[in-house]
């Protein structure tokens, strides 16, 4: 089993999903865990609850990762109160469905700022203050999506978010690998979380979107968890700049039959 003892994770979005397993998993690896949530309390209560069951500390904030500002706020309280963070997963995120010609500057602009400004604030604080502590070392995982390279008509926004969170990561992980801060993507397919259930409860939308899964499900948010822990972990060390997907083969399966 892969191990974080006495390490200090912050895990953006870890209310509910794959967030919240995620953060789950590095606290039972023995990781302290910074959770935050954006509009609910109750969830970033409940991931804290997992997390001090599994004897691990935790500090619960609120964060809009489009806030340069607050993202601020969140290290200055986590290096405070936990000390300096050695894991950052960038998992918040957001849809915003609409065809180009209909969409809204609000919409391109609160999709693009979570998915990718968000990332991107909260990886200048980390190396800030990995540098600043001289810790060597550390992981930065970006959460993306199949969508990092699938088209989707409808998706412009949310796609150009996530292709720009993969070359971002491969640029930032040359940038530091001298200081070996190891960066990666994780790319998750159609995982069954509050963001997706009406869609997986739908036997209808199943029976429409299942068959281009060659494994035929959705993934479960443990199953992203685990491979994010192998990524944060020191048997890690030599990757770096990779994409990792797991989509139940959907990725592989796009175009068949042209």
């Amino acid at each position: 089993m892969f191990r974080l003892e006495n390490s200090i994770a912050i895990v953006t979005g870890s209310d509910s999903g794959i967030g919240r397993a995620i953060a789950v998993e590095f606290a039972r690896a023995g990781a302290d865990i910074a959770v935050t949530f954006h509009t609910d309390p109750a969830g970033g209560e409940e991931t804290a609850r997992q997390v001090r069951e599994a004897g691990r500390r935790v500090l619960l904030k609120q964060l809009d990762v489009m806030d340069e500002a607050a993202v601020e706020t969140l290290f200055q309280a986590v290096e405070a109160e936990l000390g300096v963070p050695d894991i950052l997963v960038n998992n918040a995120g957001t849809g915003g469905d609409a065809e180009v010609a209909g969409m809204t500057t609000e919409t391109w602009d609160r999709v693009i700022r979570t998915d990718l400004y968000g990332p991107f604030f909260c990886c200048r604080a980390f190396i800030r203050r990995r540098r600043r502590a001289a810790a060597g070392g550390g992981k930065i995982i970006n959460v993306t999506s199949v969508h990092e390279a699938i088209p989707t008509p409808g998706g412009a926004a949310y796609g150009a978010a996530k292709g720009g969170l993969l070359t971002f990561t491969r640029s930032l992980a040359l940038e530091l690998a001298p200081e070996r801060i190891n960066v990666n993507a994780l790319a998750p397919g159609l995982i069954r979380t509050p963001m997706t259930e009406e869609r997986t409860r739908d036997p209808e939308a199943m029976k429409k979107e299942l068959p281009r899964i060659p494994w035929n499900r959705p993934g479960e948010p443990g199953e992203v968890a685990r491979l994010a822990l192998y990524l944060a972990s020191p048997d890690a060390d030599y990757v770096t700049g990779q994409s990792f997907t797991i989509d139940g083969g959907l990725e592989m399966n796009w175009g068949q039959g042209a």
